[in-house]
This record gives structure tokens, C-alpha cells and sequence, in this order.
């Protein structure tokens, strides 16, 4: 009698093994700099009156030279027919304070929910990569490091977005990618004189538009080309606590990638509108980039990349000197997990990762480090020196 209980036992584990295979995975990245930059200034804001201070030199410590420091959990459940429950929940962190990244969210980086087919591709739900984004990061020489790549610019400060519903697929050469947010999580301070606060929570009754984006790319990947095109659109809360309104933030980018023997080399076009609730323009520019990744040896690479904006307008200012930024990347890898980096930038006509009014400073007030241009100055230079650790 015994043993047929146990027969039973064990026919039941086996039966239910064969029904739902299931897996959870803890990876993530340790990444940590020593940084100098010059002509550094302060982020502009009503209480310094938007004015962007005096120059200092910074040598600093930074967390996320080229990998933002994340830890993260992703699951898979094997639901049968070929498909599969999933899911990822990811921290970012700063590797040299122990603090929380994206404005002290737990799983900031991404937290979503999905449905995976083989035959279908995958349906999700949570905060996640808008399909520029993940459409066009196998296009840009740096993988939108974190250090100095001008993502905000590109992009938009909407890169990732609460409340998203996400679809990807890829069918023979092709992957397509489509998404809309509910309401993008995104909030920016006034950072000029003629601007205003943009963002905030969304998902407010009887106000859909309001902080809604949506967006997608369709990229084809067929030996040794590669081609990406995209669409982003953002429209933000715009106004004062009495009138309130969202505006229409546009981008549209196309790329292409081609490999050679020792690396690959790469470039695009990204077209950018910005419009406040009443329609008119107060942003318009046309966003360049270039470059390559040399292999030197399997475990040495090189990453140049050269970016150009063409601003036509800036709040109303279509006076605006064009910014561009040379961006050096030196990476040797001791292992598969564990590599040192040498990461160097100069800018000119804004702060590194192109950092400026256009963008309301998105990236020094994200990073908590000031790339701001300081008054007077034309320049900056940034140099780095990390180590990075996958696990």
C-alpha cells in the first residue's frame, strides 16, 4: 500500500513536470568610474533664477560607465503549444552610493508581465523600452552606453514608460515592435525661462491624451545588413496648476548597420518635433549619428561614434549653435563577466551626452551628476576609467 502511494506521488510530480516547465533567472550588472569632466555647471532652475553658474573641473565616482548597474529577476512558465508566461522585474541602482535609480522605483528599468508564443511573439504588460528604443539600439556604435551617449536627445526622456502595453514579433528577417502607454510616468522641471514642467503621471479620468505615447519599429536583419526604421510619439502635460494641457513630442529615425571582417560600422537620421498644447512649435532639429566597433582582438574592442543635432528651434530661439559630440570607447575583457573600459568625450555647443535646455537637462537630473554646460562655455570634456561585472 506504501509503495503505491509513493507510485502515485512521484506519476503526479512527473505529470505536472510535463505540464508546466518553469525557471527563474538573477542576473545583473555591477558597473562603477572614476570620471573627470571640465567647464561643469549647475542644472538651471527657478530658485538659481536659469542660470547655469560658474565652471568647476569634477573628478568623481559614478555608477554605470557602460552598463547602467541593474540587478534583475526574469521568469519563463512553459504554458504548452509552444507557449510561455514571462516576466522581468529590474532594479537599477548606483553601484558607488547604494541607492535607487529612476526616481527611487524599485524595479525601474523594467517590470512587466507578458504572453510569448514562438509562432506569434510576445504580448506584455508593465514599464518598458518603447519600440524606438529597442528598435534602434543595435544601430548606435556606444549600445546607448551609459556614459555619454546622448540617449535623451535621440530617444526622448520617454525611452521607458509605466503603464505600457507591448507587442513584439519576428517573422523570418524581420522583427517588429509596437507599443502605447497609458500614461508614461515621465516628469521633467522647468529647466527655462520660456519653458514649462513637462510630464507627470498620466492615467487621469476623462483626460486620456494626457501623458499617453505610443511608437513602433520594424528593423530587418538579413546577413550583413541590417536596417531599422521608427516612430515615437510622447505627448506630455504642459501648463500651470490652472491651465493644463498635453503637447505632441514626435521622432522618427531610420538606420542602417553593415558588418565587416573586424567589426561593424553604422549611422542614421533621427527627425524630432516638439509641440506645446496650442500647436505651436517650441522644438524642432534633425539628430545625426556615425561610427564603428572594431574588434582588435576577441577580447579587445575599439567603439568610435560621432553625433551631430541640427536645431532649429529651441523654445521658440531658432538661433541656436548646432551641437555635435566625439564619443571613444577602449573596452579589454579579463573574462566573459568581468571587463575595464577607458571612455572619453568631448562636446561642443552643450554639455556631454548632448545635455541642454532642448532637453530639459533630462540627463544630469536623472544621473544625479551635472553635465551642464557652465555659463560662459562652449566645450566639455569627459574622461573615464571603470570596471564592470556581469553576473
Amino acid at each position: 500500500m506504501k509503495l503505491s502511494r509513493f507510485a502515485a506521488v512521484a506519476l503526479l510530480a512527473c505529470s505536472c513536470s510535463a505540464w508546466a516547465q518553469s525557471s527563474v533567472t538573477l542576473y545583473g550588472v555591477v558597473d562603477a568610474s572614476i570620471e573627470y569632466v571640465n567647464n561643469v555647471g549647475v542644472v538651471p532652475n527657478a530658485a538659481n533664477g536659469f542660470n547655469g553658474g560658474q565652471a568647476h573641473d569634477v573628478v568623481r565616482m559614478n555608477s554605470g560607465g557602460l552598463s547602467g548597474s541593474r540587478w534583475g529577476i526574469r521568469g519563463v512558465e512553459d504554458l504548452g503549444n509552444g507557449t510561455q508566461a514571462v516576466f522581468v522585474l529590474e532594479n537599477g541602482f548606483n553601484g558607488d552610493t547604494g541607492t535607487m535609480q529612476q526616481s527611487g522605483r524599485l524595479f525601474g528599468r523594467q517590470a512587466f508581465v507578458g504572453l510569448k508564443s514562438a509562432r506569434y511573439g510576445q504580448l506584455s504588460l508593465g514599464r518598458q523600452y518603447t519600440s524606438l528604443f529597442d528598435g534602434i539600439v543595435n544601430f548606435v556604435p556606444a549600445y546607448f552606453a551609459t556614459q555619454y551617449e546622448p540617449i535623451t536627445l535621440f530617444t526622448g526622456a520617454n525611452f521607458r514608460e509605466d503603464n505600457t502595453i507591448k507587442y513584439s514579433g519576428t517573422y523570418g528577417a524581420f522583427t517588429g515592435i509596437a507599443h502605447y502607454s497609458f500614461g508614461t510616468g515621465v516628469a521633467l522641471p522647468q529647466v527655462a525661462a520660456a519653458g514649462l514642467a513637462l510630464g507627470g503621471n498620466g492615467e487621469i479620468p476623462g483626460q486620456a491624451r494626457r501623458d499617453s505615447a505610443y511608437g513602433a519599429s520594424l528593423a530587418y536583419a538579413g546577413g550583413s545588413v541590417w536596417a531599422v526604421i521608427a516612430y515615437d510619439q510622447f505627448n506630455p502635460t504642459m501648463g500651470t496648476a490652472t491651465s493644463v494641457s498635453s503637447g505632441t513630442f514626435r521622432k522618427a529615425t531610420a538606420a542602417l548597420s553593415y558588418s565587416l571582417p573586424w567589426g561593424r560600422v553604422m549611422g542614421g537620421y533621427r527627425w524630432g518635433q516638439n509641440k506645446n498644447p496650442a500647436g505651436a512649435t517650441i522644438g524642432r532639429d534633425d539628430f545625426f549619428w556615425v561610427g564603428g566597433i572594431y574588434q582588435v582582438t576577441p577580447a579587445f574592442s575599439l567603439t568610435l561614434e560621432y553625433d551631430y543635432d541640427r536645431v532649429k528651434n529651441v523654445f521658440g530661439n531658432t538661433n541656436v549653435s548646432n551641437p555635435w559630440q566625439v564619443n571613444l570607447i577602449a573596452d579589454y575583457n579579463f573574462s566573459k563577466r568581468t571587463d575595464m573600459y577607458l571612455s572619453a568625450a568631448y562636446a561642443k555647443n552643450a554639455g556631454l551626452m548632448f545635455d541642454s535646455a532642448a532637453i530639459a537637462y533630462a540627463n544630469s537630473v536623472a544621473l544625479g551628476n551635472s553635465y551642464v554646460l557652465a555659463n560662459g562655455k562652449s566645450s566639455m570634456l569627459g574622461v573615464s576609467v571603470g570596471l564592470r561585472h556581469k553576473f
